[in-house]
């Protein structure tokens, strides 16, 4: 069996010896009015309302407070990736030109000029610059980097968002973890449109999966000439239409000839209802559930928002379903024990809010066993569950507030809001699973981007190959 992908939820070094002069890495972070107000009064300056109509103006600004944020940030470009935990910092050069607003966007880059083997020492050329190309910031800073390795759990603190000197994102981080699993075969069901059939065809080529087509031949082929593609090759499963192949994909995953289904263009109601007919043969004990698997530059690490695509209204026993099934899925990507919040528009229970009563016994289910794997809290609302600082003014002690890995909405319609609201306001990426049925099924927006789709197929590849070993 595969071992977790630990880079999700824990960060390592590198040591002197895997160091070489040219390594680089990056860091992208925009200014807030919150990071002017802190910084300015660390620096003993009051700043009255930093988001008001004056606050653009250079006036508005302090130089100390601007250069203490981007020191910051350099400080933890440095001590989480290059050369990351057990850095010690020796001495820096910086000189700071140009001013930052909030609003503005800044990327620090460093970049290994030199290595002395006697101390460990690196030198790093670092600069600063604005999204319009400004040099803000330039100089060089030198540390000491450890000869051995430093690994440390990642912590709820607020998040960084790290790109390395070759581009490498959380779509890359994720197939760089799955790289080492084999394709598995997977249905991709009735990919009549250009966009999903050349999806299927990514991700073949990203060598997740070995695609198998289940469609009317006809329609595939001539989607697949007018758009220029080639799936000469490709299994195909010769259907009539849409409801015969969820229907005809249900059967191949009951058969074991397919380990994952994915959803074409057909609607999703049509696929999950084979997948959950009874004569499907796909249901397990628990109710199926839709995962979005989610990160966002405003959070320190990967975290599930759940079901905000399958369960209308969920009753109690049925979130319950809901919670274990993303504790599962949680494990499989690496955290051990999850912090799962239980949301609700409160962090109290009302009689009159129903989602806070089944937020209260839900907690109380797994104090008794009934839900296992994970730490549960709630009622939480949204920002008590993932700030620290919320939780903490509201007098919240709780081992999940600020800190949660999974969100679980009262409803669909709340949760699919939320989950769009971080994609599309939030700068999230994501991926969508269905979880809790024999066989992951992916499901997917047309309006997703590729990257998302890459990304729920490599998280159902991990599923798969779990499956293999304890099936659900």
């Amino acid at each position: 069996m595969t071992a977790a992908p630990t880079a999700l939820t824990t960060i390592h070094n590198r040591s002197f010896d895997e160091i070489s002069v040219g390594d680089s890495a990056s860091i992208t972070r925009t200014l807030t009015a919150e990071d002017l107000r802190m910084f300015a009064l660390l620096a003993g300056k009051a700043v009255d309302d930093p988001s008001g109509p004056d606050a653009r103006a250079p006036a508005a600004q302090d130089s100390v407070a601007m250069g203490m944020w981007a020191g910051a940030w350099l400080a933890a470009l440095l001590g989480s990736r290059l050369p990351g935990p057990g850095t010690v910092y020796r001495r820096q050069a910086l000189r700071f030109s140009g001013s930052l607003v909030a609003g503005d966007t800044l990327t620090i880059r460093i970049e290994v000029t030199s290595k002395d083997a006697g101390s460990r020492g690196v030198v790093l050329a670092c600069l600063g610059r604005k999204q319009d190309g400004e040099t803000v910031m330039e100089g060089e800073v030198e540390v000491i980097a450890q000869d051995g390795r430093v690994e440390h759990a990642r912590v709820a603190l607020p998040d960084i968002d790290v790109s390395d000197a070759n581009g490498n994102d959380g779509l890359a981080r994720l197939l760089a973890h799955v790289a080492g699993l084999e394709p598995v075969r997977a249905a991709i069901v009735h990919p009549c449109d250009a966009l999903s059939l050349s999806a299927a065809l990514d991700v073949r080529d990203a060598g997740l999966v070995e695609p198998v087509l289940v469609a009317p031949r006809a329609r595939l082929e001539a989607v697949a000439e007018e758009a220029g593609l080639d799936i000469s090759g490709l299994a195909i499963e010769d259907v009539a239409h849409s409801h015969a192949a969820a229907v005809r994909a249900a059967e191949l995953a009951r058969s074991g000839d397919v380990e994952i289904l994915i959803k074409g263009s057909l609607h999703t109601d049509e696929l999950m209802s084979a997948v959950v007919s009874s004569a499907g043969g796909l249901r397990t004990k628990r109710r199926v559930s839709h995962c979005f698997v989610m990160q966002t530059p405003h959070y320190p690490r990967p975290f599930i928002v759940t079901d905000a695509a399958v369960n209308l209204a969920p009753d109690l026993m049925q979130k319950a379903d809901i919670v274990q099934n993303a504790i599962y899925l949680a494990h499989v990507i690496g955290v051990a024990k999850p912090k799962v919040a239980i949301l609700a528009a409160v962090e109290t229970v009302a009689p009159s809010m129903p989602a806070t009563l089944d937020a209260a016994a839900l907690c109380k289910m797994a104090d008794r066993g009934q839900i296992t794997g994970g730490v549960l809290d709630g009622p939480l609302a949204f920002d008590n569950a993932v700030s620290m600082a919320a939780a903490q003014t509201k007098g919240i002690e709780s081992p999940v507030a600020g800190q949660a890995d999974i969100l679980v909405v009262p409803d669909l319609e709340s949760g699919n809001m939320l989950a769009k609201q971080l994609m599309y306001m939030g700068q999230a990426a994501s991926a969508g699973i269905v979880v809790g049925a024999k066989v992951p099924v992916v499901l997917t927006s047309r309006a997703d981007p590729r990257e998302a789709r890459m990304a729920s197929c490599a998280i159902a590849l991990m599923l798969a190959h779990h499956n293999r070993q304890s099936p659900p």
